[in-house]
């Protein structure tokens, strides 16, 4: 009995695993349910019900795909997928986690990689923030990581590259940051890497030559430098290549003709000044889309263009293209859309297709008789040149019966008064190649462009409100106008003159909450008259926040022609899919124009009162001077810059002229507090910058003579260099050395194409650099002296990129026997200590408080004033006090800089600024207990802010005290560091002066 009792279990239990290798495993093994609750817990994934199994197929675990997707990108998926066929295992394993569309908030768990047989990750458009973890490089089978449309920063891991089955990586639209690693080029099966809309930096590394497999590369709104590659060669699977607003310069290597699979090509907005024709694409077969906008493209349209079979969308617009639209391009095969918008294209235009949008604005083309408009169906010929009968023989607008001086746009919307001032309704439709003038006859708009992803929501140019408006005239900001690439309204009424333009703005089409739709970013251009006047404009930004309302006022506007254009122009940068797919481009809500010298103002009996009494006063006072001698050699300025006895070269204006090129425009580098700054070169081949004052100039003589007076007397190596001086008849000039790199405000944050890529360590010397400086000046020198206006545009970079304080012509001496001294107060707002800024109360303090605000600057990147208004423009300081305050100020430091920064000297950085920008000026330390701090040499103490805590006396003298022994210990022996005398330090290139020079000049 015990016999067949025992025969009768093996039985069974070799029935059992027969059965489960017949039939596979039905349940997932136990370490990647813990797994998976662990990770649903990182991710915020709160319904999961792990009463269910996970491999059961269950609605709690899965949701059917459809069969038909939408093309829209709102939709939810909730997918974990298992394989319960795995040869010789009796469990069911996850080998998908798709997760779309849920507005997760939480962080990417490391623990994905504790699911072995885990194939793909998509947790498309969500919520999550945080870093990619470096332990998913241990992943071995995964095929598929989508990661587009959240909040992750920080870099990508390097050990990403380990995966060697991974075929897809997508970060579209995230905040990720730092360099391409180079060991991305082993990954030697990708085919897809989408990493646009972020802020990577640096090169696209060589390695990446290496991704032969590639078919989608995709790399758009990112920060990136140096030239676009010619190893894409190499990529001759690719049929996606998009470059919009990278960053790269151009030209467009002529390799790209190689790459026979192109299907998509998008490259537009390329930097650098090099010029180039059309790369030859005639090899190209199954191309479908072309955009090559903005790309410094020159040279005549080939005739190949107009007979590539597959081409339905062509983009050439905004390029130097000369000469006439070829034949070819009358029966273009199959095109849809045509843009050329922006070229020198002349001749005749081409008798398109009636089912073809074609945008040729902006060109020279001559318009027929025949044809006596610039809009004719989905045809744009609109051109300034052709905008009035007087000009050519086509008018495209109509005449004017009187000038207006006022100009008012509901932009996308009905006809509305507020405050009094009645809008014109602008709610006419839109299109892909569309002028349509208005219905007063006043103005006109022309729109370029389609949203070429667009779905349902994006293709309309009339976006409406998501969100909650906050501003009281909401009537305004309801609607909007937008358009894909260009949007210019032309008004042809006003009468000459300057004007102040108003163009209002406001976020309506992402949603203020914490959800991916509230992600996007909208980022464009704006011009005036042709002249960029706003880079990067992003409306969210400036107004502080969706739903809010931004005025952008710009003056003294000046109207000739009786002709207004301002365009909006959208350079590849911003997110282009959230909420949905084409969100992003220019969008304005309206426009508010108005004289400055509207009729009525004052009369004309007045202005001739005036202009009568003006010249009186100027023959009186040109009398008075002259008798006074104020003119010529007893010149009165001169005769005070002789009593300065300054140890400085005296230049005449001829040599000034000749130095300068008489001051040609294209030598002018800047302009300063003075006025206009120009580069020059001497006789001798000396560079120098010649500092001119203007005429509008805030500042006069006595900041002349003070500069002057003040470098003459001051020699550092971080301090500017004055060379010399002109004084004659109204010119004042002052003649210093030439710094090439120019400020340290426009490398951090100037115009991109200006900006200087430095590292951690060249941050740190300049920040040392600066403190030094200042140390000379407050404690070092002959005299004690106050700067007054410390701010990075005072900060010069030479060759070196070794930092130079410049612009005294606010400094000040410091009285030793005075506490403080008690001036006008003048500087920069932003940068002023608040005792003086409040009070005038100016000692050597105020220039250390200016300093910590150049060192947060410094170490964030960022302009203590660039997004903010007066009333707010201690922006970057009340966030570093933030981050102070929860314990988290390495965010403070600049993305740009990826991890590669030296954590150490970050905090200290930090701190030092926080601690030299206290409310209390006693509790700032001296500048060289600053540089003592900065070079690691003495410890930082606690900053303490008086927004959070009451300081008592007791506190106060601690502090003091504190500060002054440091200053003991660190200070360097005045006997050691003062200054030699002007003659002493005069060893072999002493100030020139005016017997140096060639008398030919």
């Amino acid at each position: 009995m015990a016999r067949s009792t025992q025969f009768f279990f093996l039985s069974f239990i070799l029935i059992w695993s027969i059965s489960l290798t017949a039939f596979g495993a039905t349940t997932i093994h136990p370490d990647e349910k813990k797994a998976l609750e662990v990770i649903a817990k990182s991710l915020g994934k709160n319904d999961w019900n792990f009463d269910i199994d996970p491999c059961s197929n269950q609605p709690n675990w899965a949701t059917p795909k459809p069969a038909h997707p939408s093309p829209r990108l709102n939709i939810v998926e909730n997918n974990v997928t298992c394989n319960c066929s795995i040869s010789a295992d009796n469990f069911c394993h996850v080998v998908e986690i798709t997760l779309k569309g849920q507005n997760l908030p939480g962080t990417l768990p490391p623990e994905l990689n504790r699911l072995r047989y885990l194939q793909i990750i998509d947790f498309s458009r969500n919520y999550l923030n945080g870093t990619i973890p470096k332990e998913w490089g241990s992943m071995m089978n995964i095929r598929n990581i989508s990661l587009p449309s959240n909040r992750l920063t920080g870099s990508i891991p390097v050990e990403i590259a380990n995966i060697s089955t991974l075929i897809q990586l997508d970060l579209t639209a995230n905040q990720m940051s730092g360099i391409i690693p180079r060991e991305l080029g082993n990954l030697t099966q990708i085919r897809t890497l989408k990493m646009s809309s972020n802020n990577f930096t640096g090169e696209l590394p060589a390695t990446l030559a290496k991704l032969t497999t590639l078919r989608d590369f995709e790399i758009s709104d990112n920060q990136f430098s140096g030239k676009v590659p010619d190893f894409i060669k190499n990529w001759t699977n690719i049929g996606t290549l998009t470059i919009q607003g990278s960053g790269l310069s151009g030209p467009i290597p002529s390799e790209i003709s190689l790459l026979r699979n192109l299907s998509e090509l998008r490259i537009s907005d390329l930097n650098g000044l090099e010029y180039s024709p059309l790369p030859p694409l005639d090899n190209m077969p199954l191309l479908k889309n072309l955009i090559l906008r903005n790309c410094k493209i020159n040279g005549t349209l080939p005739k190949y263009l107009g007979t590539i079979p597959t081409l339905k969308h062509l983009d050439l617009s905004f390029n130097n293209i000369s000469g006439t639209i070829p034949d070819t391009f009358d029966d273009i095969n199959g095109a849809k859309f045509i843009f050329l918008t922006g070229n020198l294209l002349t001749g005749s235009v081409p008798a398109w297709k009636k089912n073809v949008d074609v945008d040729l604005s902006y060109n020279n083309l001559s318009i027929s008789q025949g044809n006596q408009i610039c809009q004719s169906d989905k045809l744009n010929l609109f051109s300034p040149s052709l905008a009035h009968n007087d000009i050519g023989t086509v008018s495209c607008l109509r005449d004017c019966p009187k000038s207006l001086y006022s100009l008012y746009i509901n932009c996308g919307g009905k006809h509305a008064i507020v405050k009094k001032r009645s809008y014109d309704d602008d709610s006419d439709s839109s299109g892909a190649a569309k002028f349509h003038v208005s219905p007063t006859g006043n103005w006109a708009f022309s729109s370029t462009g389609i949203f070429i992803d667009g779905d349902q929501l994006g293709e309309t140019y009339f976006p409406r409100n998501i969100t909650t408006l906050t501003m009281a005239d909401t009537e305004l900001y309801m609607t909007a106008r937008g358009s894909p690439i260009s949007l210019t309204y032309y008004a042809f009424c006003l009468a000459n003159g300057g004007y102040t333009v108003n163009l209002h703005f406001a976020e309506i089409m992402f949603t203020d909450d914490q959800t991916y739709a509230s992600l996007g970013r909208r980022v464009f251009d704006i011009y005036l008259q042709g002249n960029p006047v706003q880079k990067d404009f992003n409306i969210a930004k400036e107004a502080g926040g969706v739903g809010k309302k931004v005025i952008k006022q710009f003056k003294d506007i000046v109207v000739s022609s009786n002709t207004l254009e301002i365009r909006l122009y959208w350079a590849g940068k911003g997110t282009q899919s959230l909420p949905n797919r084409s969100v992003y481009g220019p969008l304005i809500s309206a426009i508010s124009v108005e004289s400055d010298s509207p009729p009525g103002s004052i009369s004309t009996v007045a202005v001739v009162g005036i202009v009568v009494a003006a010249i009186v006063i100027i023959i009186l006072v040109f009398g008075i001077l002259w008798w006074k001698g104020c003119f010529g050699k007893k010149n009165s300025l001169a005769r005070e810059l002789n009593s300065l006895d300054v140890q400085t070269g005296i230049f005449t204006l001829r040599q000034i002229k000749a130095a300068t090129d008489n001051f040609d425009v294209s030598n002018k580098i800047g302009e300063g507090g003075f006025g206009p700054v120009y580069k020059g070169c001497l006789p001798n081949g000396t560079l120098i910058a010649v500092k001119q004052l203007s005429s509008k100039s805030k500042q006069g003589n006595r900041e002349f003579l003070n500069e002057i007076g003040m470098i003459s007397a001051l020699q550092h190596p971080y301090l500017v260099k004055l060379h010399g001086c002109c004084v004659e008849g109204d010119q004042l000039m002052l003649v210093y050395e030439y710094l090439e790199n120019n400020s340290l405000a426009r490398a951090l944050f100037g115009p991109e194409e200006h900006q200087i890529k430095l590292d951690w360590s060249r941050r740190q010397k300049i920040c040392v650099g600066i403190a030094k400086g200042l140390a000379y000046l407050h404690e070092e020198s002959r005299l004690k002296v106050v700067h007054r206006d410390i701010k990075a545009t005072n900060v010069l970079l030479d060759t070196n990129l070794d930092p130079k304080i410049s612009d005294f012509g606010l400094a000040k001496l410091d009285e030793e026997d005075n506490t403080h001294i008690s001036t006008r107060i003048v500087g920069t707002y932003g940068y002023m200590a608040p005792e003086y800024a409040m009070h005038g109360k100016l000692t050597d303090k105020a220039d250390v408080y200016s300093f910590g605000i150049v060192a947060l600057e410094i170490v964030s990147g960022r302009s203590n004033t660039m997004y903010r208004s007066k009333e707010e423009a201690f922006y970057l300081l009340e966030w570093a006090q933030l981050l102070h305050e929860r314990g988290d100020l390495l965010e403070i430091v600049d993305k740009r800089l990826g991890s590669d920064f030296n954590k150490k000297e970050a905090m200290v950085m930090i701190n030092v600024g926080l601690l030299c920008t206290n409310d209390t000026s006693n509790l700032r330390p001296p500048m060289s207990s600053v540089v003592s701090m900065l070079e690691g040499r003495t410890v930082v103490p606690e900053f303490v802010s008086e927004s959070n805590e009451v300081m008592d006396e007791k506190k106060l003298q601690e502090m003091s005290q504190y500060y002054s022994q440091i200053d003991e210990n660190s200070k360097v022996s005045k006997s050691q560091s003062r200054s030699l005398s002007i003659k002493d330090q005069c060893t072999g290139s002493c100030p020139l002066d005016s017997s140096s020079w060639d008398e030919k000049n």
